[in-house]
């Protein structure tokens, strides 16, 4: 006995997922209104929604690259800073 199996354009997924994020209604009813199955809709969240490609494992790592980054940076700014505050010290001692 063969199982029929619904199959759903990429486009219909993609306005699910979008219709979901927008209607502030619970995962499961907006599933109900749309007439599938409310695992379909959390997996193609996964896929199509709009925090999917934040998650992504390439990102994660420009972000962690991005972080270090920045903190190098911050730290040649803070000993930039102490440099600037000790020679304004000593000028500002060295006039009458």
């Amino acid at each position: 006995m063969a199982i029929d199996r619904r199959s759903y354009t990429e486009e219909f997924k993609r306005e699910a997922v979008r219709l979901m994020e927008s209607s502030g209604k619970p995962v499961a009813q907006t599933a109900r209104d749309l007439g599938i199955n409310d695992n379909n809709l959390y997996r193609w969240r996964g896929m199509y929604g709009s925090q999917s490609q934040d998650s992504t494992k390439g990102s994660v790592t420009e972000m962690e690259a991005e972080l270090k980054r920045l903190r190098r940076e911050v730290e040649v700014l803070r000993q930039e800073r102490d440099i600037l505050k000790k020679a304004m010290s000593i000028v500002s001692r060295s006039q009458p």
